[in-house]
């Protein structure tokens, strides 16, 4: 279990969701969940593999954003705590 609050828990999953939802494609809903390896890819991949590809990834990497955004919020606070902080699920 994890010390943060039942405030802090709600706090982080509006934040995450939010974020995902509005910047996705960037991951920074990633870095706020603490999941740095996998921010990095997503930004990575938008930015690089959207040159590359003028623009299909980074639309991608928004859908994906977005989906996990939609995710985050539609979950119960004990849910988001188990996935995201306990268990430490970086996707999906």
């Amino acid at each position: 279990m994890s010390t943060l609050s039942e405030s802090d828990v709600n706090n982080k999953k509006l934040s995450a969701g939010l974020l995902g939802i509005f910047l996705g494609a960037f991951g920074v809903h990633k870095f706020v969940l603490g999941y740095n390896n996998a921010g990095i890819i997503m930004l990575v991949v938008s930015i690089a593999g959207g040159v590359i590809t003028c623009g299909a990834a980074t639309g991608v990497m928004s859908i994906i954003g977005m989906v996990e955004g939609i995710i985050y919020l539609t979950k119960t606070s004990d849910e988001f705590r188990e996935a995201y902080i306990d268990q430490q699920k970086p996707w999906f």
